[in-house]
């Protein structure tokens, strides 16, 4: 059973805790992984690039030369393809890019960069955040003190009720702060470090139809862990924080 140093918001230890197998230990699948983003970036496209056929372009309604005696080619009408100002041949039509990607491949996946992370180092564990007043200078002096630099997701269990801990640190360059229940596979990916705290911890090993919350010292049953409601919605958003076309 694989474990990892829970760590304070000071960079102290404070303690060891043991892993769900079932999602830290899992079969670390690529190809799985990138047909999961792939689909998160097709569906925020909108679909809506269009062109012109020859049919569509205004003008062209006569033959521009008669058919013989001028030497030159033979021609029906100037927006043929061939013409500038003419019709595009195979052109990208209005359609919906939506790729299907069932909960089994989205779980999957999303165990696979969990494992990943852990296997790498960039998994970290830290006990619950609590600000009193939202303060990008506190935020910044705990990634700090963690020594964590580049890209940075950190997880936390559900909104907050105040809205401090994710107000503080959204101020923050290359930070993203992340719900449990909505994790995507992107987001943990394309983050050089994943910081987990320990409540989003027990929601990320969590089975459905049980209390997000684990009990402290109660043995998690050993089926298989769904990490996530529908990853869908966190793929197209963090996508969407990537920038670029989506046409």
């Amino acid at each position: 059973m694989p474990k990892i140093d829970v760590v304070s918001a000071a960079g102290k230890k404070v303690g060891t805790r043991d892993l769900a197998p079932e999602v830290f230990e899992a079969k670390v699948s690529v190809p799985l992984m990138h047909q999961v983003v792939l689909a998160g970036f097709a569906s925020i496209r909108r679909g809506t690039h269009s062109t012109k056929t020859r049919g569509e372009v205004s003008g062209g309604g006569r033959k521009p030369w008669r058919q013989k005696g001028t030497g030159r080619a033979r021609q029906g009408s100037n927006r043929a393809p061939q013409w500038a100002g003419g019709g595009i041949v195979h052109g990208p039509q209005p359609r919906d890019h939506d790729m299907r990607v069932n909960k089994k491949m989205k779980r999957g996946a999303l165990r696979s960069a969990l494992t990943d992370a852990l296997v790498s180092g960039k998994l970290a564990v830290v006990q619950d955040l609590e600000f009193d007043e939202p303060k990008t200078k506190s935020a910044a002096a705990v990634l700090d003190t963690l020594e964590l630099g580049g890209k940075v997701l950190l997880v936390l269990p559900a909104p907050s009720d105040s809205g401090a801990v994710e107000r503080s640190f959204r101020n923050i360059r290359d930070v993203r702060v992340a719900y449990a229940r909505s994790l995507g596979v992107y987001e943990v990916i394309a983050s050089d470090h994943l910081v987990l705290t320990e409540g989003a911890l027990d929601v990320v090993e969590g089975i459905p139809g049980t209390d997000t919350e684990a009990a402290p010292g109660r043995k998690r049953a050993s089926k298989t862990a769904e990490a996530a409601d529908d990853p869908s919605d966190a793929e197209a958003r963090a996508a969407t924080d990537a920038g670029g076309d989506t046409e």
